[in-house]
C-alpha cells in the first residue's frame, strides 16, 4: 500500500482529463460555434492556443487539485464527497479558464458564450469524476475485501476493548483497521483480547509505538468511561496531525449527537479530525506566507538595510541574533531576530524580558516598539520553519515551566509558530511564566477558530499595533 503511488494515479488521469476535455472543446467550437470546414478543423492542431492548453492547462488544474487536498489521504476517499469536491474545483477551474481565455472571442452571440462554458464544465467535470470515481471505487474494494487497511493500534484492555475488535472485525463492510496491538491503560487484561493481538505496553509508549509500527489510527476503547485518562492521552496525540483518533461513544454520546455517521454500515465511532483547517485552507495560508513574506522583505528592504546599520553603529556586537525555538511538531529550529540586547544578556541564564530590561539597548527599545527586530522573521515565513500567524515560539527551557502548569499548551504544536498571534494582539507580550499561562487561552482559541478569515483579521490589528507604536 504505497500512498504516492496512489496519488499518482489521481495525478495522471486528472492531467489526461484536462488534455482531453480541452482537445474536445477545441474541436467542439470548431465545428459547432465558428462552424468551420473540414480543413479548418484540420487545422486544430497547427493552433498554437490548442497546443498551449494541451501543456499547461494540466499543470495548472493539477496545482489547483493539490490546492484543494486531492491528493492527500487517498486510501480513504469516499464518492460522494469526491463528487463535490470535483464539481466546485471545476466550476472554478472552468470559470478561471472562460473569463482569461474565451471572453474575448470573436463569437456571434451570447448564448454561444453560455453553451460553451457549459459544455467545457461538462466535458472536463464528467471526464475527471469518471476516472476518480474508478479509482476511488477499486481503492474501496480493496479495502473491504481485506487487501489492505490502515495500521491501527486500540487504547484498551478490557472487554470493552475486546468488543470494539469484534464489532470491526466483523463489520458488513470492512472499514479496513488493522490491529497491530493494544496498550494497558488501567486494570486487568481481558484474556480474549489477548489471544488475537499483543500488548505493546502502557500509556507512555503511545509516541514510540506509533513511529514503530507507522500507525494511522488509534482507537479508544477504555473501560468505564474513563474520560480523564481519555483526555491525558489525546493531549499527547493532539500535537500530531498524521494520526486519525477515534473513540467509542457511550450512550450518552449518541443521545447529545456527538457521533457522526460516516458509513451506514461501519461501527459508530467519535473522529477526532487531526486537521484545524480544510485542506485548501492549508494551501491558501502556506502560498500568503510567501507571497506576503517576500513582498515584505523587498517593500522593506531600505528599512532592513538602516536598522542593520543602526544596529552595528550604537552597539558592540552582531547585527543578527539567532535563538533556538520549538516549532512545529515540539522541532527546534533557529528563529531570526535583529539584536535588540547587549551582547551576553543571558549570561546568568535565560530570561524574559520586562519594560525596564537593562540588557535591552536604547535602540532595542524603539525597535520592540514597532517590532521592526521582528522583520528578519520573514526569512523563517520563506524557510517555512514559521507562519505570518500563529502562537508565538518559545524555548524549551520555558516550556516546560508552562508545561507544569498548563499541559494543554503542547496543543500549540500542531501548527506552525507565527511573527504575530491572536495572544500578541490580545495580551501582548509577556514577562513570566504567569503571564504566559495567561495569553496561552488566546492562542488556544485561535486553534478553535483557526481560518483564514482569522488570520486576516490578526494580521490586520498587528498591522494597527505597529503604526501606532503600542508594540513592547
Amino acid at each position: 500500500m504505497n500512498p504516492k503511488l496512489q496519488s499518482l494515479k489521481y495525478i495522471l488521469w486528472d492531467a489526461f482529463s484536462a488534455m482531453l476535455a480541452w482537445a474536445l472543446f477545441f474541436f467542439y467550437r470548431k465545428v459547432s460555434v465558428e462552424q468551420g470546414r473540414f480543413d479548418d478543423i484540420c487545422n486544430v492542431f497547427h493552433d498554437s492556443n490548442f497546443w498551449w492548453g494541451i501543456i499547461l492547462l494540466p499543470i495548472a488544474w493539477c496545482c489547483l487539485y493539490t490546492m484543494q487536498g486531492t491528493y492527500k489521504d487517498v486510501f480513504r476517499k469516499a464518492r460522494l464527497k469526491e463528487l463535490q469536491m470535483t464539481f466546485w474545483a471545476s466550476l472554478i477551474g472552468v470559470v478561471v479558464i472562460f473569463f482569461a481565455l474565451l471572453l474575448d472571442d470573436n463569437i456571434q452571440s451570447y448564448r454561444n458564450y453560455y453553451l460553451s462554458f457549459l459544455i467545457l464544465f461538462l466535458l472536463h467535470f464528467g471526464l475527471t469524476y469518471f476516472g476518480r470515481l474508478c479509482i476511488t471505487s477499486r481503492t474501496a474494494h480493496l479495502v473491504h475485501t481485506r487487501r489492505i487497511g490502515f495500521p491501527t493500534l486500540l487504547v484498551g484492555s478490557g472487554a470493552k476493548a475486546f468488543k470494539t475488535y469484534q464489532e470491526l472485525d466483523s463489520q458488513a463492510v470492512y472499514s479496513g483497521n488493522i490491529f497491530v496491538g493494544f496498550i494497558k491503560v488501567n486494570g486487568s487484561v481481558d484474556e480474549n483480547l489477548l489471544s488475537v493481538m499483543p500488548c505493546l505496553g502502557g500509556s507512555a509508549d503511545i509516541n514510540a509505538l506509533i513511529e514503530k509500527h507507522n500507525i494511522e489510527e488509534v482507537i479508544f476503547a477504555i473501560d468505564d468511561c474513563d474520560y480523564a485518562k481519555i483526555n491525558s492521552i489525546i493531549r499527547v496525540l493532539d500535537r500530531r496531525d498524521d494520526v486519525i483518533i477515534k473513540i467509542t461513544p457511550d450512550l450518552r454520546d449518541i443521545v447529545y449527537g456527538s457521533v457522526k455517521i460516516n458509513s451506514i454500515f461501519h461501527s459508530p465511532l467519535i473522529t477526532i479530525n487531526p486537521r484545524l483547517m480544510e485542506e485548501w485552507q492549508y494551501s491558501v495560508k502556506r502560498l500568503a506566507d510567501i507571497v506576503l513574506s517576500f513582498l515584505a522583505l523587498v517593500l522593506l528592504s531600505p528599512v532592513f538595510i538602516v536598522t542593520a546599520i543602526i544596529v552595528k553603529c550604537t552597539s558592540p556586537g552582531p547585527v543578527f541574533y539567532a535563538q533556538e525555538r520549538i516549532g512545529y511538531r515540539g522541532k527546534p529550529f533557529k528563529m531570526h531576530k535583529f539584536r535588540s540586547m547587549y551582547i551576553d544578556a543571558e549570561k546568568a541564564g535565560p530570561a524574559l524580558s520586562s519594560d525596564d530590561d537593562p540588557r535591552i539597548t536604547p535602540f532595542g527599545r524603539i525597535m520592540r516598539k514597532y517590532r521592526l527586530d521582528e522583520i528578519p522573521q520573514f526569512y523563517n515565513v520563506l524557510k517555512g520553519t514559521m507562519s505570518l500567524v500563529g502562537p508565538r515560539p518559545e524555548r524549551q527551557y520555558f516550556i516546560d515551566q508552562i508545561v507544569e502548569r498548563a499541559p494543554e499548551y503542547l496543543l500549540l504544536q500542531k501548527v506552525k509558530p507565527g511573527i504575530t498571534s491572536w495572544g500578541q494582539v490580545k495580551y501582548g507580550y509577556a514577562e513570566n511564566v504567569d503571564e504566559m499561562v495567561e495569553r496561552l487561552r488566546y492562542d488556544l482559541l485561535y486553534l478553535e477558530n483557526m481560518s483564514i478569515a482569522t488570520d486576516i483579521k490578526i494580521l490586520l490589528y498587528t498591522v494597527l499595533i505597529i503604526l501606532q507604536g503600542r508594540g513592547k
